[in-house]
């Protein structure tokens, strides 16, 4: 389709309500096919999907909660529209929890309460407030629900038997108080309560619908309810959050056309690059289609900038994954290959034993690259170039226990070519990594991993233990203004990395670019770690 010239459709990339969405004609790429596979299960009535911040959870909860509200005016020309769905009306009951105050267990407490009073009065209960939120919930549940089947006898037509609750961000709480294990189960244990009031009524409910970024196996809410349905890596579900690249030429072709051409890019061209910054998220083990994150699509298109850009970081990093990253569990990963991990790896059982594996893989970081029936074990990696920046800018900054302003600073360095102020930083970084408790710990690569950290985080692309005909050069970095070749030594000087850099000739490959090359030679000392000469020489002509 070439763009006509007429007004582009609206590019939703704020609201997560699904009336404003469709009355304001907004594009809704209709995932309505998925929905309605879910709420017609009556066998699995209770459903929990996990999926990274920015995804559409929130999106699809309002829309099962204007679906469970009749409003079929909404649903005009979507797939569900075609289907047998009847319309008819329930009681509602909508939790958000992601948002709220942590600070203390009491304070969460008080708010959780007057969340859930809030949200129960909107469903048309009265709360009594001599009770607690629990037990209000627990009531809320069985009123609403008698008094569906009273209105489904006299208006069959019109009303539908039983409650639908939808929780939000049931998780979120717990996530953003990991950084103290004891207040974060203190706040597990009080959202259990919670939970744990629809055991017992599960009759009474027509279809209960959670999301999350995590799966905190010891909520209550997983072990009273054994008939929860989790769809995070079901094969059927697999492309229901995320746009495929079929959905994308669909929905927004005259938008890339416009912006392929402001980026002066052929559309093929651009539909590669975009692909290869946005698109790479995998959720089911056989299905290897992959898909874009929403909200990365949404601020390309609506922003139109000259140039690819990390989008989905800006919208801020979850808390859960800053509050538990540790140094020593980030500088084992390998990132681009996280080989053998077993399933169980992706649930979270005991608060204060959190996998760094599981935590990047939970809040998008790390997606499924591959699946080995035979080991029934999955091989991980970084779904795609924006993610990759981002993860390696966070990592370099983990690694020197810096900030990651301060890492992003000493890339803008080396892009510079300010060699003392980058080689000054640099030192400092290993520095920071040579010492501690964990010192014995550190992988004997975590030195070239860190640094190929900081080089991807600012926008280098990679690689080590480049493979030439004359040897392996340690580490090689291609940035559109410089390439960058490095040789690191353990307890040789410097020199000797110059050395061989030119005898072995591995910036040769590199010479018809026609960009500046910079030979660098990085120095260790094989007992304190600590980064004690380097050097930077311009490739001479």
């Amino acid at each position: 389709m070439q763009n006509t010239g007429q007004p582009l459709a609206k590019i939703n990339d704020v609201s997560d309500d699904f009336a404003e969405l469709r009355k304001n004609d907004a594009i809704y790429v209709d995932k309505t096919d998925f929905v309605h596979k879910l709420v017609s299960d009556r066998n699995s009535n209770i459903v929990f999907v996990s999926r990274p911040r920015r995804f559409g959870k929130s999106l699809t909860v309002s829309l099962l909660k204007n679906l469970f509200a009749g409003r079929r005016e909404l649903f005009r020309g979507l797939a569900i529209e075609k289907t047998d769905w009847k319309w008819l009306k329930h009681p509602v009951i909508h939790f958000d929890f992601n948002g709220m105050t942590v600070e203390t267990p009491e304070k969460f407490g008080m708010e959780m309460a007057n969340h859930v009073h809030d949200r129960l009065a909107r469903a048309g209960f009265t709360c009594d407030t001599t009770r607690s939120a629990a037990e209000n919930f627990a009531q809320a549940i069985e009123t609403l629900a008698e008094k569906s089947r009273r209105d489904a006898k006299e208006r069959p037509r019109e009303i539908a038997k039983g409650v639908v609750i939808l929780i939000d961000e049931y998780d979120a709480p717990v996530g953003h108080a990991l950084a103290d294990v004891e207040k974060a189960e203190k706040i597990r244990d009080r959202m259990s309560s919670l939970y744990a009031q629809m055991k017992s009524r599960t009759g009474d409910i027509r279809f209960l619908f959670m999301t999350g970024v995590s799966k905190f196996t010891k909520l209550s809410v997983f072990s009273a309810l054994n008939n929860i349905k989790d769809v995070s890596l079901l094969d059927p579900y697999a492309t229901m959050f995320g746009y495929t690249e079929e959905e994308l030429g669909r929905y927004f072709e005259p938008h890339m056309r416009v912006h392929a051409a402001k980026m002066g890019l052929s559309y093929e061209d651009y539909r590669t690059e975009m692909k290869l910054w946005y698109n790479g998220f995998r959720f089911a083990r056989n299905v290897e289609t992959t898909v874009y994150n929403p909200i990365s699509v949404a601020y390309t298109l609506k922003n139109m900038e000259p140039h690819f850009t990390a989008t989905w970081a800006t919208t801020g990093r979850p808390s859960m994954l800053m509050n538990f990253l540790k140094r020593e569990d980030m500088l084992k990963i390998n990132p681009e290959a996280v080989e053998d991990v077993d399933a169980a790896e992706f649930d979270v059982a005991e608060l204060n034993n959190l996998s760094a594996i599981a935590l990047l893989f939970q809040s998008g970081y790390l997606t499924i690259r591959d699946y080995e029936p035979l080991t029934e074990s999955y091989t991980l990696g970084v779904p795609d170039e924006e993610v990759r920046r981002d993860l390696c800018t966070l990592m370099a900054g983990v690694a020197a226990r810096q900030s990651n302003a301060w890492a992003a600073s000493l890339g803008k360095k080396l892009l510079n070519a300010k060699w003392p102020k980058f080689f000054e930083g640099l030192q400092s970084l290993y520095a920071a990594m040579a010492y501690g408790s964990t010192e014995g710990s550190v992988h004997e690569n975590s030195y070239g991993r860190c640094l190929s950290f900081l080089l991807a985080g600012c926008g280098f692309r990679f690689r080590m233990e480049d493979v030439q005909a004359s040897g392996r050069a340690d580490i090689v970095a291609d940035h559109p203004a410089l390439t960058c070749i490095f040789e690191l030594k353990v307890g040789e000087p410097v020199d000797v990395a110059f050395r061989q850099l030119r005898e072995k000739g591995y910036a040769d490959p590199y010479r018809a670019s026609g960009k500046p090359i910079w030979l660098i030679g990085l120095s260790f000392d094989r007992e304190t770690r600590k980064l004690v000469d380097c050097a930077a020489r311009p490739l001479e002509a």
